[in-house]
């Protein structure tokens, strides 16, 4: 079971608070660094000092690290144009000496989109569709090729598909809920199928779908990496995991019955029981940032015990 480091840094997270999660991130032996992809705080805090950009802090944490794996859960769909995206992720892979992975999905938050300027069309999921095709299409033509796309949204033509990543191919995450699209869209273009914030029995249900989706697609679904997405809060004992999901004002019962919460034996049988599921990954939310011995303790009391 991998186990990652996942940052929700529009709840409040300047540049050099994620380098040290980041760090940390790599020290303590965890397999990667994601974070999520918005511009505005969610819930009753105040988001200061306010949003990073997704793929900035990326390229920047691509050279101030050199062996865990960076990306998103989810880069939004409507942020950028899918050329424009190929072109960041591609350079950033090259920064990282190919250790990128993009998860991509349609976006969601209409309140950041009116914050900041940012159209928020109706048809999204079609949209992503064709980012997807055009993202994946643009790293697959060979060199001195052009790649052309004449889609409903998007329309490409004679594009050089430069650059390249570093990777031969960079892993593609699609993830969500959905019974039978985003299933269909796993099935035709990525690497990995991520269910965020589910119950071990839907999680179950949704990589079901996805595998059956991906043999009616002509594809193993074995081929996939299955990966789930859940808030962390572990203590020591009952009182530190209380003061931590204090801190991050949650209740220790909701935590437990929604993520991985609890001491350190709890959350190793809980995460058992997601790779009973199927699940062979697991992006650990972790939302107080400035709690690096946090981290030390997963590392040393949970990961220990999954290697």
């Amino acid at each position: 079971m991998d186990l990652r480091i996942f940052t929700e840094p529009q709840q409040g997270a300047a540049y050099d608070t994620l380098l040290a999660v980041a760090k940390a991130t790599e020290d303590l032996g965890f397999d990667a660094f994601f974070r999520s992809d918005h511009y505005l705080r969610m819930g009753a805090v105040d988001g200061l000092p306010g949003p990073t950009d997704a793929w900035i802090t990326l390229a920047g944490l691509a050279r101030e690290t050199k062996r865990i794996r960076l990306g998103t859960l989810m880069t939004a769909g409507t942020f950028r144009l899918p050329g424009v995206l190929a072109i960041q992720v591609a350079q950033v892979d090259q920064m990282s000496g190919g250790r990128v992975e993009l998860g991509l999905g349609a976006g969601w938050f209409e309140e950041e989109h009116k914050a900041y300027g940012i159209p928020f069309p109706k048809e999204k999921f079609a949209r992503l569709e064709e980012q997807l095709e055009i993202v994946t299409g643009l790293w697959a033509t060979d060199p001195g090729k052009t790649f052309d796309f004449h889609g409903t949204y998007y329309d490409l033509t004679e594009s050089p598909a430069l650059p390249k990543p570093a990777q031969r191919k960079i892993p593609v995450l699609v993830g969500g809920h959905g019974p039978s699209r985003t299933p269909r869209l796993a099935a035709k273009y990525a690497d990995e199928f991520n269910m965020p914030f589910a119950s071990v029995e839907d999680s179950e249900r949704q990589f079901g779908r996805v595998r059956e989706a991906a043999k009616e697609a002509g594809r193993d679904g074995h081929e996939l990496t299955y990966s789930n997405a859940l808030v962390v809060c572990v203590g020591r004992d009952d009182a530190e995991v209380a003061r931590r999901a204090a801190a991050i004002g949650r209740e220790v019962d909701e935590l437990k019955l929604n993520g991985l919460a609890g001491s350190p034996s709890e959350v190793v049988d809980k995460i058992g029981r997601y790779a009973e599921a199927g699940s062979s990954r697991i992006y650990l939310q972790v939302l107080d940032l400035d709690d690096l011995d946090h981290l030390e303790l997963i590392s040393a009391q949970v990961q220990s015990q999954l290697s």
